[in-house]
């Protein structure tokens, strides 16, 4: 399975900003559910498929969250940003 990730300390209600060239999932897990999805097994995530973006998820709480971009199981060379909009 072939993903873009990064790690990002979120305070509750930080807002992150998924720019990405093609339609794509959009996922926010904790590490525990990012080590699930890893393994390709069943995990929570807030996000989901994206047909238009930029995609806007919102923290549920503070912590250190997972963002991953990944387009379907699909190849093609994307470009993308991620941004944090703070709350504070």
């Amino acid at each position: 399975m072939k993903f873009l990730h990064t790690r990002e300390h979120l305070e509750e209600g930080d807002v992150v900003v998924v720019q990405c060239s093609h339609q794509c999932n959009v996922r926010l897990t904790t590490d525990t559910n990012f080590s699930r999805f890893k393994q390709g097994g069943r995990h929570e995530y807030f996000g989901g498929f994206y047909k238009m973006l930029p995609a806007r998820i919102a923290a549920p709480s503070t912590g250190y969250w997972n963002i991953t971009i990944d387009i379907g199981g699909g190849s093609a060379t994307i470009t993308h940003s991620i941004n944090i909009i703070r709350n504070s």
